[in-house]
């Protein structure tokens, strides 16, 4: 409280606008299964009742952001920006926090468990390469691999023979379940040691509301919340080839003699106006869509965790409303960023 009247005290010199407010879609709790059947349904049925969740935790889970920053970005960032001075960011559930200090910039529902979908992948690669089995070992894609609990669909055919490094690359670039899958399946033990290493590495990274079922995130009893995705996606950051395939724009293999490009699932790595060192995309109709982050912003590694978004764009918007956000404030104010203290 000293730091937060201390910087409104500093800031007194910006002349802040009244904005109305905006309530925010509000996360699920827990990934019970009353949640997911209410979020497996009709887009309209779900915002009925994320908003009726809104209410009920509207005093328990608020948007918090640095004083310094969220006053001084009010006068620039138009209708972005609410009366506190907080972005207005449409994902349910996020946290944007300091990597190097720890500290929260923003944070709503960071607490809320939630199904993470492909999320899970970052955690499959950190599993994989802690193994440290042989990334030019041939895998083949097996029937096991195809997904038939929601039967997406893959550009990997059955039969498909890659290392164990490009299935590797194409689980965190472009996302593709399969690979996942036969990096799981190919593990000393399958499947069932394979979780069981996710789970294990999780609880070392202290991740308490983290579990793992799959490899791939299509089962939506992979939950977490953006607390601890916050302190997954950092510790992603530190294996150099998560950085770099995750963060790959596009990559071409050969399938089964023929070539086929395959493109990274986040736009925003192609974008000259980013500097991103971690990349994952995630969704399934429980999940809705999500996107996780570590970036370069002000000059610091930032923690983007943006959960549950059901517009389409909705998760990419956010990232850019968070970077005008944090850019706009850094010229106004001509201070580092302060947080609300490392997150726990």
């Amino acid at each position: 409280m000293k730091i937060r009247n201390t910087l409104i005290a500093l800031l007194s010199v910006f002349a802040l606008g009244s904005m109305a407010p905006v309530e925010a879609h509000a996360a699920r709790h827990h990934s019970s299964k009353k949640a997911v059947e209410a979020k497996s349904g009709k887009h309209a049925k779900a915002e009925k009742v994320s908003a009726r969740s809104s209410r009920r935790e509207k005093a328990r889970h608020t948007a918090h952001a640095a004083p310094a920053v969220q006053r001084a970005a009010v006068a620039s960032a138009g209708p972005e920006i609410d009366n506190e001075g907080n972005p207005l960011l449409h994902s349910a559930a996020f946290m944007i926090a300091d990597q190097a200090t720890g500290n929260v910039l923003l944070e709503k529902n960071s607490d809320a468990v939630l199904p993470i979908a492909s999320i899970t992948k970052l955690m499959t690669a950190m599993v994989v390469l802690d193994a440290r089995l042989n990334l030019n070992e041939s895998l083949v894609i097996a029937s096991e691999d195809v997904d038939t609990l929601r039967n997406s669909s893959s550009h990997v055919p059955v039969g498909t023979e890659l290392s164990r490094e490009d299935m590797l690359r194409l689980a965190l670039m472009s996302s593709e379940n399969r690979a996942a899958a036969a990096l799981a399946r190919n593990y000393p033990g399958g499947l069932p040691a394979f979780v069981t290493a996710m789970n294990r590495k999780a609880a070392s990274l202290g991740l308490r509301e983290t579990r793992f079922l799959d490899s791939t995130g299509l089962n939506s009893a992979n939950v977490s919340s953006a607390r601890d995705l916050v302190k997954m996606v950092s510790a992603a950051s530190r294996y150099p080839l998560i950085r770099e395939f995750s963060t790959t724009a596009n990559y071409v293999v050969s399938l089964n003699g023929r070539q086929r490009q395959f493109n990274n699932t986040n736009a925003l790595v192609s974008s000259p106006d980013w500097q991103i060192g971690v990349s994952k995309t995630g969704f399934i109709n429980e999940s809705g869509k999500c996107l996780v982050m570590q970036a370069w912003l002000l000059n610091k590694p930032m923690i983007i965790v943006l959960l549950d978004s059901l517009g389409r764009f909705t998760r990419v918007a956010d990232a850019q409303r968070v970077k005008r956000w944090l850019e706009s404030a850094a010229v106004q104010q001509k201070v580092a960023v302060n947080g609300r203290g490392p997150a726990t």
